[in-house]
């Protein structure tokens, strides 16, 4: 989530033909459509392979005090159970 919080993207709800419709992948320097099951799986292989290589310390959350406490929970859960970091802030001290 951005400063704005939830309504930072509200260019793209009301120009729906702005967003995309669909995952793209990267093969070399071309983006290619793809179904969610590959982009999900090169998104999960990239983060496995970024963890085997920098461990655990290598993510960090940051959320913002703007968005609601319960997406801000489930930015930590997240951060904490998938990531297994413990590297989380928020601006909500700023």
């Amino acid at each position: 989530m951005g400063g704005r919080g939830p309504h930072a993207n509200y260019p793209l709800v009301s120009k729906p033909y702005l967003r995309l419709t669909h995952p793209l992948v990267r093969d070399g320097e071309r983006l290619r459509r793809a179904s969610w099951d590959e982009a999900l799986e090169r998104a999960a292989s990239g983060l496995r392979d970024a963890r085997d290589r920098g461990g655990t310390r290598t993510f960090g959350m940051f959320s913002c005090s703007k968005a609601t406490n319960e997406m801000n929970y489930i930015a930590q859960k997240f951060a904490r159970t998938v990531l297994a970091s413990n590297n989380i802030d928020s601006c909500n001290r700023t």
